[in-house]
This record gives structure tokens, sequence and C-alpha cells, in this order.
């Protein structure tokens, strides 16, 4: 034990006993952790990134508990100890599990929540053998610096400082603003310009409080390498793919025959290319993050394994601030985690994947606990150890023999629970180390810890299958020289949405890439509708990891009344099928500055117009994940693709710029990123014109500017959940839509609109963000 473990003095002295785990304090964690974790999942689906809930819900347990009556600094920190479990655990289950998705395959609430549920145990548990030497022993070695955070608010706000109005309004005008705009459409969600002088380059930016948010909290460093990588996908590699590929006659893989670059607009270049090019550097910057942390995850693996044996149990005779739960009861507890994720016939998993998970998460668990220590929860590495869980999962797999579309499901589910499991003991060494400051008995913080993985596993799979289903579309497709076989036709499609055109049709579901029937096209994994004559006739693309592509009948008033057979400004792609189940011809127009993509009839009269499904989320962690589980097992990639991203990063690592957050940036749109940087740059702002104050980290932390980020990000995730749920109930992405048929909101004028709105909404960030009274 270290000397300043020895004369540490908690806050709130071992021989005090006072007010900790009460029911008030454990119900308000659950509620907290049940909206934090629903934010979590929604904003790890759309950005590939998540913030730590800790200090907004401590912040905000403050303020409520001041409300009801006078509370105790432990039962603050039981609240936020229950409730920052949501965050970590949803994290681990949205960077994985939507791979299923991708891989042409569905969800299931019942198996998300339990893989949400045993990961979340499985880290709580393993840390438990930890704590005294990562929190106690090295104290004042390893200082855990989002936990010594919390611990400062809640010390500050036992003080009577700290007012969680911010993160309330932040709340408020995230989930207003919202509604008003993806809702009722009050505004355009992305303005967008395609630059016609400069060929397959499209800018745009998402007008979104969540991103904004998110793009604050993360500072000025992360959002520009996110939005450097934006840079390079949409105006450096699609242009130059378009320019390299515009006279070429024949497709390149992995576009299916008949699809020329020559006729591609930016999006399905970005879909059919960049996004390996992506998938490669994500990779990449993933394994590389794991590797510069080698000689850490050695060290703590090493510091582990003694800790394991050198634990104490809990019991009467030890101080109120040592007491954990015994270590015997921790052990018990991983058996009978093993045991029930063998036996339950949801996670479909044997014994030889149940050893796998056993090895993996004692492992990433142990190195996990101990970064976060090192470096904070921020740079902890949990994609790169995601990766190489799967990747040896799906070699040892390769190895046996164990190739099916059922393995792939095995190896994510090793993979999640893993993820889960070291994201979840990050968080509680955080957690442990905030109490450990103010004098928390952890006994009670860990079974507070169980009883949130438990609560938020259940919001989290119901909200992960809520987004997707309620952002599927219909997308017609045509395949001509291809018969679906009997035995894959699964049986009569009885889903929502159903059909546009009215029909009855059966389903196929593809979980590998299927021969088109010709030898020359490839039909992606996926959900299909097959009319009578065994044709495949539409899509149905999911609404978390689909294709960003949507058909509509609501032709642009300048283009109506025309015809486009032929002309300079008109590229004609080829047959397609429209929403009717009508064969037309699609064509690519440039008009007035503009580029459309049309089907126009026998008379060339614009019948449907390809554009951007604004609804979609894109997963980008969990395409990842599915293609290096897909890539392994079947042995089929555009592996040319995924090295050239693999190289990108690390040339970028090579002059000293951190390749993953530059890599989550190539994957995403440039909308996305584009309104993250514009957040980091508020910081950046607020930083240089406060310059000569010197802040701590809790100071930084719990500045306004932070405090109305956070609510901005959970106000603005609820108000998508929201929104979702109002399409659902009308059965319609435009029912609310009221706003859609103004001239300002859907005109000429409607970008110039949109963004003064936010640009509102920025400059209202910054004056509160530069407002250092409380």
């Amino acid at each position: 034990m270290t000397g300043a473990a020895a004369e540490h003095k908690p806050y709130i002295p071992a021989s005090t006993t006072i007010a900790e785990f009460t029911p008030r304090a454990i119900i308000l964690g659950v509620l907290f952790g049940l909206i934090f974790g629903a934010s979590t999942v929604y904003l790890g689906l759309k950005v590939g990134l998540t913030v730590s809930a800790s200090i907004p819900i401590a912040v905000l347990s403050i303020t409520v508990l001041r409300l009801l009556g006078r509370a105790t600094i432990l039962e603050n920190n039981m609240v936020q100890t229950t409730g920052s479990a949501s965050e970590s655990i949803a994290a681990g289950i949205v960077f994985t599990i939507p791979a299923l998705l991708i891989l042409g395959l569905d969800l299931d609430i019942t198996r998300t929540s339990l893989i949400a549920a045993c990961g979340g145990l499985l880290g709580v548990f393993l840390m438990i053998p930890l704590r005294r030497s990562l929190i106690v022993k090295e104290h004042g070695i390893l200082p855990y610096p989002e936990g010594t955070a919390c611990a400062e608010v809640l010390i500050v706000g036992e003080k009577g400082g700290t007012d969680a109005r911010t993160v309330f309004l932040g709340f408020g005008i995230g989930l207003i603003y919202k509604f008003l705009m993806s809702g009722f459409k009050f505004w355009r969600e992305i303005p967008a310009k395609v630059l016609t002088w400069y060929q397959g380059s499209r800018v745009a930016i998402e007008i979104s409080p969540e991103l904004l948010g998110v793009g604050y909290i993360i500072g000025p460093r992360v959002a520009s390498y996110m939005f450097g990588g934006g840079i390079m996908a949409a105006l450096i590699l699609t242009p130059m793919i378009k320019f390299f590929g515009q006279g070429l006659t024949t497709n390149i893989f992995p576009a299916p025959p008949g699809e020329l670059i020559g006729n591609m607009g930016a999006a399905q270049i970005f879909d059919r290319y960049v996004r390996y090019i992506a998938a490669g550097a994500v990779a990449a910057g993933g394994v590389i993050s794991l590797i510069k942390s080698l000689p850490t995850i050695v060290q703590a693996f090493k510091a582990g394994i003694k800790d394991f044996s050198g634990g104490k149990n809990g019991g009467g005779e030890v101080p109120r601030t040592e007491r954990d739960i015994p270590i015997m009861y921790a052990m018990i507890g991983v058996v009978l985690l093993l045991v029930a994720i063998t036996l339950i016939p949801q996670l479909e998993v044997d014994w030889i994947s149940s050893i796998l998970i056993l090895v993996f998460g004692f492992f990433f668990v142990t190195v996990s606990s101990r970064i976060c220590g090192q470096i904070g929860s921020t740079s902890n590495p949990i994609s790169g150890m995601t990766i190489a869980t799967l990747l040896f999962t799906s070699l040892i797999f390769l190895v046996l023999g164990r190739m099916g579309p059922g393995e792939r499901i095995i190896a994510l589910t090793v993979g999640a629970i893993v993820c889960v499991a070291a994201a979840n003991a990050g968080n509680t060494s955080q957690d442990l180390k905030a109490g450990f400051l103010v004098g928390a008995t952890p006994k009670y913080q860990q079974i507070g810890l169980l009883i949130g993985a438990l609560t938020s596993a259940l919001v989290i799979g119901w909200t992960l299958d809520f987004l997707n289903k309620s952002a599927i579309n219909i997308l017609p497709m045509n395949y001509p020289s291809f018969v679906v076989p009997n035995d894959a036709i699964k049986g009569t499609y009885i889903d929502t949405p159903a059909a546009p055109d009215g029909k009855t049709y059966r389903y196929a579901q593809f979980a590998v890439e299927t021969d088109g029937g010709d030898g020359r096209t490839r039909i992606p994994a996926g959900k299909y509708l097959v009319g009578q004559d065994g044709m495949i006739h539409y899509l149905v693309n999911p609404g978390v990891g689909g294709i960003r592509q949507g058909l509509s009948a609501s032709i642009p008033a300048e283009l109506q009344g025309k015809s486009f057979l032929d002309g300079s400004d008109l590229t004609k792609v080829g047959p397609a099928r429209g929403l009717d189940d009508q064969m037309y011809e699609q064509v690519i127009v440039k008009q007035g500055g503009s580029e459309y993509n049309l089907l126009v009839d026998s008379a060339g009269a614009p019948k449907f117009i390809i554009e951007e499904f604004t609804g979609k989320l894109d997963a980008p962690k969990a395409a990842l994940m599915g293609v290096l589980v897909d890539g392994v097992l079947t042995q089929r990639l555009p592996w040319a693709l995924i090295l050239i991203g693999a190289l990108i990063s690390i040339m970028l690592e090579m002059i000293g710029v951190s390749a993953l957050p530059v890599a989550v940036g190539i994957y995403l749109p440039i909308s996305t990123s584009a309104t993250i940087f514009v957040g980091g740059l508020i910081r950046s702002l607020v930083q240089r014109l406060g310059r000569n104050k010197q802040e701590s980290l809790v100071e930084e932390e719990t500045g306004k500017g932070v405090l109305l980020g956070s609510g901005l990000i959970a106000g603005g995730a609820i108000g998508g959940l929201l929104v979702a749920a109002s399409r659902v109930a009308a059965g319609s992405e435009e029912a609310l839509g009221i706003g859609g048929r103004w001239a300002i909101t859907a005109g000429p004028w409607s970008n110039v609109f949109g963004l003064l709105i936010f640009a509102g909404l920025a400059l209202f960030l910054f004056n509160v963000a530069r407002n250092k009274k409380k």
C-alpha cells in the first residue's frame, strides 16, 4: 500500500454511518439509468461514440434529492453509481449487436437483453477482487480522472454548490428542437448541396442538438479528427473513385454487375466502396490503440492475477469503507453466469464459446479496469479489445470448421458479452474510485451496479429493437435472372412497414451473399419480399446499419411537368423498379446546380425520386464487427479496399494523429461529423477566450457548457425516440411533417432557413458556456 493510500481520509469517515443504500436512491438511479441508457443507445448508433453519464447523473441527483428533502452525499453517490452502469452497457451493446442486421439477420429483444445483462453482471463480478489493489493500494498512483471528478462534484454539491438547472434547460431545448425539426419538419434536418462542378462530391450538415452537444463535450481535437475523416470520405475518396471510374464499362467489385461507377451518385459510391475503406481504417485504428496499450495491458494483467488472490472478503470486522461483496460470492456469480450463458437457448452458446467468454472476459476486464485508472474511460480502447476478441474467436471457429451463418451469431455473442463486461468494468472502477474518495461502502455500490446492470439491460434491448423497426423502409429491387429457391422462402411477410404496392408477399432471408443466377450478379445478405413469380421485388431495409436511401413519389416542383429522356445533363442508369412494382428508367439529372436521381416512365415523366433516408442509424462500430466476422468465416471481402483503409490509419499514426476518431469520421456521413466539429469549435472558442483562467478537471466537467451539452444530448436523443414512436404509431415517416409542405422548409431557401435556426442554437450554447457564473 502506498503512503498516499495509507494516509487517505475519505470525506465521510469509515466510523460514520449515514443514509446510503436507500430506496429513493436506488429508484432514482434506476430511472436516470433508463433515460441515459436509452439516449446512449441512440447516440452510439448514430455516431459510434458515447459520453460518460456519471457526472450529469450526479448533478441531477443532487438537485432532485435536494427538492425531495435533505439527502446525504452517499445517497447521491449511490444514485450516480446505479445509473451510470447503463451508459457502459449500452455502449457495449451498440458496438456489437447491430452487426446482426448488417449480416442480414434479425434482432431479438430477448437475446439482446440477455447479452446486456450477462455482460454487465460479469464485468461487476470480475472487478470486485480488483478493487483493493487498483482503488485502495494504488491510490495516488492511478488517478481515475472521471471518478475523481465525480467525487469532487458530489463534495461540491454536499457543500451547497452545483445546480442542475443548466442540464434541465439543455434537455428541454434539445427535446423540443428535435421534435420540431425531425417530427413536424419545421426546418430541414440535413441542409445539403451536391457540388456539380466537383463530380462525386456532396457537402451536408445534420443540424441536430445531440450532435452539437457531443462535439462540445469531446472537445476540439477529437471533433476535428472526426470531421477530417468526413472530409477525406466525402471530398477526397468518393470524388477520386468517381474520377477514375467514370469511363469504365464494367463494374468493379463489390458493386453488383450492371452498376457502373460513372452512373453512381456520391451516396452509392460511399456505400459500395468507401464504407469498406472506412471499415479497414477503423479496424486498424482499434488494433493500433490496443498495441499502443500493450505495456499497460501486460502490467495490468500481471497485477490483476495477484489481486484475485490478495483481496479480502467483506465482513463486520473490516471498516465500513472496505467492505466488499465477498470474493467467494463474486466467483460463484461468475460460475453461475457462465452456466446460464451456456444453457439459455436464446443465446445459442456452447461450452467452447463459454470458455472463450471467460478467458477474454477475465483478461479484458482486468485490462480495462487498470487502463481507466491511468488514462480515463474516454481513452479506454474498448473497440480494440472487441476487435481482438472477435478476430480470435472467428479464427478459432474457422480452424474448427464452424463457418455457417449460425456460427457468426455465436461469434458476435461472445464478442458482445466481452465488450459489455470490459466497458462496465471500466465504469465500475470509476464509480468505486468516486466512492473511495467520498467514503462510500463498496458493497452497497457493487449491489447498486448489479441492480443498474439488470434494469438497464431491459431498456437497452427494447430501445435498440425499437429504433431499428421505426426506421425500416422498403426499397424496390430488380434481379431479373434470379428465382428464389422454395427452401429459402420463410413464409408470408406480415411485418411493418407493409409492401408499398399493397400486395401480399412472401419473404426470403439470406444470411450470406448469394449468386444472382447469371454467374455475375451478387445479392447482398438481407431480408427480401418475394412475389408469386418467385422473383425478388423489394428489400426490407433495416433502420440500423441499412442503406441510407429511400424512394419517394414527392417530385420537387421544379421537375414536375418536364420530360427526361435525353440531353447533355442526363445520364441513363438502367431499368429500376418503382414503389408501385412497375419498371421504370433510372436517370441522373443535373438541373439548376442540383443533381437528382429519378425514375421516369416511357414518356420521360418523373414518377419517383431516390433520396437520402434521414432516419437511418449507421452503427459504425457494429458495422465493422460484422465485416470482420463475415470476412473471416466466409473469406469473401474486398480486401484491397480494407487494406487501403488500414494503411490510411497506419499513415495517420506515423505522423502523430490518432487514427481511430479519423477512421470513425470516414465511416460516418460528413453531415454527422460536420455538426460534431461545430460543437468542438465552440468549445475551442470558449477555451481561448477564457485562456487566462486555469480550470481544474472538475471545473471543466461541471462548467455550464458541458452541462448544457449533456442536456442537449439527452434531450435530442429522447426527442429522436419520440419521433420514432410517432412514426410507428402513425405508420408513416411523414405523418407529422406538416412543415414539409411549406416553401421555407422544402423550397430553394430551405437550407438557409435550417442553418439559421441551427446557428441560433450554436450561439446559445456559446453564450451559456462563456458565462462562468453558476
